[in-house]
């Protein structure tokens, strides 16, 4: 938002908040002030799981280097850049710092762990995700890799991913500090097809999967492990589409690396 934002704007925030507020099964946590509305929270499940849910929408800087996907520029990489904001940033490691859990899972909206979009020598980051806002991505990334077990679950690009969030993603012997399962849409974008992505895969190889069909991560959690299945259909234009498992990946306690199960 600019410094002054046109006060039509604001007004038409602040109705859209409550009408948000209104019609969504939404705590009374989130209950809108004005132009502002808290949506990020903390769930426990026991001590199994600690879910960490973040707003990456409404508090971040606006996008760099004129947002989509970018060769790798210098704006992305300023420290001071943030897809939190400050206050939610504080909040989350705090929270990961003071955890217990077996599991700490961040809930958000957009791929956290870095991918190099661009097949080749170049390379081409999207600013809209968390690979445009780097430093900030590395110091949640090293909170995560201080807990027990860090999982990131993810949505937005409509595909499904499996990815091993890293340290360094120049170095493939670098350590995973968490696990990301990124899930594709039910419906949106059509039935989807078999593009394999071969390009991507191999300019990260921290990345593990790749599917684009329609469908849904089934995740199971226990003291032991954490299992997922990607789950798909082959079509979704017409009805009868068989639900089927893609692929499915194990991650042991205290290993923060995907396995195939």
């Amino acid at each position: 938002m600019p410094e002054q934002p046109d006060p039509d704007f604001l007004e038409r925030r602040k109705n859209a908040f409550q009408a948000y507020y209104e019609n969504m099964p939404l705590r009374r946590t989130a209950r809108p002030r004005g132009i502002d509305m808290q949506l990020y929270r903390r769930l426990q499940w026991g001590g199994l799981i600690n879910f960490h849910m973040l707003d990456t929408r409404q508090y971040r800087d606006d996008q760099a280097c004129g947002d989509g996907v970018k060769p790798n520029c210098d704006a992305r990489l300023e420290p001071t850049r943030s897809i939190t904001g400050e206050e939610q940033e504080r909040w989350l490691l705090d929270g990961l710092r003071r955890s217990r859990a077996r599991w700490d899972v961040l809930g958000q909206q957009v791929f956290f762990s870095q991918i190099d979009l661009t097949p080749g020598v170049n390379q081409g980051y999207n600013m809209d995700a968390w690979d445009g806002y780097k430093a900030n991505r590395d110091r949640i990334a090293e909170g995560l890799g201080k807990t027990r077990n860090g999982v990131v679950l993810t949505g937005d690009v409509h595909r499904h991913w499996a990815a091993e969030t890293k340290s360094d993603y120049t170095d493939p012997t670098s350590p995973g500090l968490a696990t990301e399962f990124v899930t594709t849409s039910i419906t949106s974008g059509g039935d989807g097809n078999d593009d394999a992505n071969a390009g991507v895969l191999a300019e990260n190889p921290h990345v593990k999967f790749y599917k684009n069909r329609r469908g849904y991560i089934r995740t199971r959690f226990t003291t032991d492990e954490l299992r997922a299945d990607y789950r798909i259909l082959p079509y979704v234009r017409q009805p009868g589409g068989e639900v089927t498992t893609a692929a499915s990946f194990v991650v042991a306690d205290r290993d923060r690396s995907l396995h195939p199960a």
